[in-house]
């Protein structure tokens, strides 16, 4: 089982919130979309949805539309949603599962699912033409702990380079097992990176959570990733709960075979750019976090839970949900309003505190981001 190395969040002084045009300006998200989203590792959900040859979903990504499908070997491909004959959406379906091949409905050329172009009618008589110089353009894939990530730029850094601090770090909790048990989603009026910095503090816990600092002291745990692109570590669970739930009591089975230490914490990682990852004793929630504008963001969550706790009747799996979906609906509340606020022109950087050290360390990765190329 990995070793939790409990390390301290690197705090600069003179660290200061990112000007006001940062969440407000279009222009700039326009650009978060060329620098940041077509260029990194995207996670666009979990790999059970997938889990046949045939079965897919479709995602969009700073403006492409991706199917992501399962080939009749089981291989998962990310082809971009575009016929090569005149350019038509092929699948207008947010999920779904092919029989054997994936049909344009405009012109009927038809590819099998792993892209290659197999039927296109009345081209046989053009000069030259060769299905095998059609096949539906690709974006690369990757598989971590169960969820799917793709990215959709040219010649994108490996997933195992730029994944390598995260790879082998929760595996004890056997992420890839747990199972779907609920869902929620939530458009909210704000800046998608006010939704990040809100998550990587609990600094503001005890005025907007207090059901939630019942069951978790604010001030407790560590960091273990203070610099670059993941970010977080751990809470510790109030003495008298065993875990993180509405009743403080366990939602159901332990995900894993947990350590005594594992059993009394909750661990909270911000994963750029787009995944944020809570671990509980008993259960997983997971936050995808797609910017829709400047003031708009789309949020969709997914609770998982060990196989054995979805269907039995001892289980209480909306104990876990209702905690959260409380916590994130204050929230969002919270960030909508720092949103208002922001739009003034009397805005100015303001200073973080010695507790905001890893929301200032999102923000320093966010800006290499955007200096990077």
């Amino acid at each position: 089982m990995a070793a939790f190395h409990k390390t301290s969040a690197t705090f600069r002084p003179g660290s200061k919130t990112m000007p006001g045009a940062v969440y407000t300006s279009p222009a700039i998200l326009a650009e978060e979309q060329m620098r940041i989203f077509s260029r990194q590792w995207l996670c666009v959900g979990r790999s059970e949805r997938v889990a046949r040859p045939g079965d897919f979903i479709t995602r969009s990504i700073a403006g492409e539309s991706l199917i992501i499908v399962r080939d009749r070997q089981a291989t998962l491909h990310a082809l971009f949603n575009i016929c090569r004959h005149r350019g038509t959406r092929l699948c207008d379906q947010a999920e779904g599962h092919f029989s054997e091949t994936i049909r344009c409905p405009y012109h009927a050329w038809t590819y099998a699912t792993d892209g290659r172009l197999i039927g296109a009618p009345h081209m046989q008589d053009t000069p030259e033409f060769d299905k095998k110089d059609y096949p539906l353009h690709q974006a690369a894939v990757a598989e971590w702990e169960g969820f799917i990530f793709v990215n959709i730029g040219a010649n994108p850094v490996p997933f195992e380079t730029v994944w390598s601090p995260m790879i082998r770090r929760l595996a004890r909790f056997d992420l890839a097992r747990l199972k779907v048990g609920r869902q929620a989603r939530y458009e909210v009026r704000s800046n998608w990176k006010l939704v990040f910095q809100n998550y990587s503090e609990c600094l503001h816990c005890p005025t907007i959570h207090p059901e939630l600092s019942c069951l978790m002291p604010y001030q407790s745990g560590a960091n273990d990733l203070t610099e670059g692109p993941f970010l977080g570590g751990f809470m510790e669970i109030t003495a008298g709960n065993d875990s993180v739930t509405a009743s403080g009591k366990r939602c159901g089975r332990l995900v894993a075979d947990l350590s005594e230490s594992d059993q009394r914490r909750a661990y909270y990682y911000t994963l750029m750019p787009n995944l944020m990852l809570s671990l509980h004793p008993d259960y997983v929630n997971y936050y995808l976090v797609t910017p829709l504008a400047a003031d708009r963001t789309l949020i969709e969550s997914e609770w998982l839970f060990h196989p054995d706790s979805i269907g039995d009747p001892a289980s209480n799996l909306d104990d876990a949900v209702a905690i959260w979906d409380l916590t994130n609906r204050q929230d969002w509340r919270i960030t909508e309003e720092s949103q208002a606020g922001i739009t003034s022109g009397r805005y100015q950087p303001g200073p973080y505190s010695a507790r905001e050290s890893v929301p200032a360390a999102w923000d320093r990765c966010y800006q290499e981001m955007m200096e990077d190329g």
